[in-house]
């Protein structure tokens, strides 16, 4: 495997923007879900996104699109991309938006563990294993419930939203760490993209249409969060962040991570009027300080 660059200033750059838009997908999906469901959004979000991939397939030559090698890999990352999506769509119709943008955008610690048994480059330091050890005690301290009384039945179902948003972000983690260490780490973009939009699209398509998910009532938000998630979602931002797992380490790429859960908070409270409890709020601060300690860790290096 070649050597993944250290960020600089083009890498930067992207993952803010790729940070603003990733934060606003779980709100877009949460506004629209009254009229289509999240799990068939990005169902049909994956479909729409291959028909626009397939030209640029076409346009590369050296594709291996069914090189024996990349498909059983291939295969293997759509499983557990769509695992992330369908246990962040179950967890939106559970939780608030903020809360499962925070949860879900605890993923970079997650591929920094992983990566640490595997490669050389990516080995964590004190340092690493302390901002880890604050994630995780962060992660805890948004589960608390503040309340003293009986649990209701709105807190118990977005207990388990917190939770299936948490184990979006472990499968999300399990993609990335697929890629890295098999041959899709070699192959082009547009391959990898293939492999999860196409897989994704007919495991959760099936998925809506069994658990009675696929219903939709066509208004413009549901075509305006067609048309968001399609484009910039499932297309650009996607090539854009397989090219930059691809050039870049990838727990150096976690250091503006923390700037997702951020927007995703504020566009939550700002378009869906969502309110934000104290323990969650001093539980995603230390989840996000763990984040930029594990992340950071290169540049106080350098």
């Amino acid at each position: 495997m070649d050597e993944r660059k250290a960020l600089d200033a083009k890498a930067s750059g992207l993952m803010i923007v790729l940070c603003m838009i990733w934060g606003l997908q779980q709100v877009i999906l949460k506004m629209a879900a009254p009229d289509i469901s999240p799990l068939m959004q990005i169902a049909l979000r994956s479909g729409l996104a291959v028909i626009l991939l397939l030209p640029l397939l076409w346009l590369d030559k050296n594709s291996q699109l069914f090189n024996r090698q990349n498909l059983k890999a291939g295969g293997l990352v759509a499983v557990l991309f769509s695992l992330e999506f369908f246990l962040l769509a179950q967890a939106l119709n559970l939780t608030s938006a903020s809360h499962a943008v925070v949860l879900l955008y605890t993923a970079p610690i997650f591929v920094a563990l992983g990566l640490h048994w595997k490669l050389p480059s990516e080995r964590l330091s004190v340092l690493q294993w302390s901002g880890i050890a604050i994630a995780f005690m962060g992660i805890v301290v948004t589960f608390i419930r503040p309340n003293q009384g009986p649990t209701t039945v709105l807190e118990q179902q977005m207990l388990w939203g917190d939770l299936l948003a948490l184990a979006a972000a472990i499968a999300w983690a399990a993609t990335t760490i697929t890629v890295r260490l098999s041959s899709l780490a070699q192959a082009a973009v547009t391959q990898t993209l293939f492999y999860q939009l196409a897989g994704s699209f007919v495991l959760l398509f099936s998925l809506a249409v069994f658990l009675g998910q696929s219903t939709i009532h066509f208004t413009p938000l549901v075509f305006g969060s067609l048309a968001f998630h399609t484009l910039i979602v499932s297309f650009a931002s996607f090539l854009v962040w397989f090219w930059l797992l691809r050039n870049y380490l990838a727990s150096r790429l976690g250091v503006f991570s923390f700037l997702t859960p951020l927007f995703g908070l504020a566009f939550g409270v700002w378009l869906l009027n969502e309110t934000v409890e104290l323990n969650f709020v001093v539980g995603s601060a230390l989840v996000l300080f763990g984040i930029v300690v594990v992340s950071l860790q290169g540049w106080l290096r350098k």
